[in-house]
């Protein structure tokens, strides 16, 4: 698996490449959790909003679909004792509904056939009035894209402003807001509240 195979070198690029507009975007998200949040990470990656989050809720659960990936949050994450890592599928998480008060889906929404189940799934099991926070890297195709892709990356889309905010609309997703942390390449931040059932 592509995600598996780059794990070793993935904070090195994302530090060198984007370094800036992701310590911007993981503080912005670390800002919006409250001390007694229990949070759902899906595509935590090395864990690189997991080590902002974990410090400021009561629980983190942090899940991934690539092993490796995991290995690496893990270890960065050695030190808090709220963190359960756990390997798995956005689109069909084992999580029973309502299960936590806010959920983050980092940079994940492009890669998916289906980012319609994503969120559903994201819906079920965040309790009603929580938060759900999905930043995504915002990008006219550059070098680091086509290279990704042509190593295994196989991203499905790519946002502009604009078209990332009909991604939301179009999905049926109301109330939401978005946040543009600046960059190299910037990463836009959909934060919108779980509809009352």
């Amino acid at each position: 698996m592509f995600w598996s195979r780059i794990a070793g070198v993935y904070d090195l690029i994302e530090k060198v490449y984007n370094g800036k507009c992701n310590e911007r975007t993981t503080d912005f998200v670390a800002s919006l959790m409250q001390q007694n949040d229990s949070v759902l990470e899906c595509a935590c990656g090395t864990g690189m909003f997991s080590v902002k989050i974990a410090p400021k809720v009561r629980r983190l659960t942090a899940m991934d679909f690539s092993e490796g990936m995991l290995k690496k949050a893990r270890k960065k994450c050695r030190k808090q004792n709220n963190v359960l890592m756990q390997e798995g599928d956005i689109t069909h998480l084992r999580y029973a509904e309502n299960s936590f008060d806010k959920a983050v889906a980092a940079n994940v929404i492009h890669l998916l056939d289906d980012p319609k189940a994503a969120i559903s799934e994201l819906e079920r099991v965040v309790k009603p009035g929580g938060q759900i926070i999905i930043p995504t890297y915002i990008y006219e195709e550059d070098w680091a894209i086509r290279l990704f892709n042509k190593l295994g990356a196989n991203y499905k889309r790519h946002f502009n402003e604009k078209t990332y905010e009909d991604f939301f609309k179009n999905m049926g997703v109301e109330r939401v807001y978005f946040r543009t942390c600046q960059g190299r390449m910037p990463c836009k931040v959909a934060v919108f509240e779980n509809p009352e059932e």
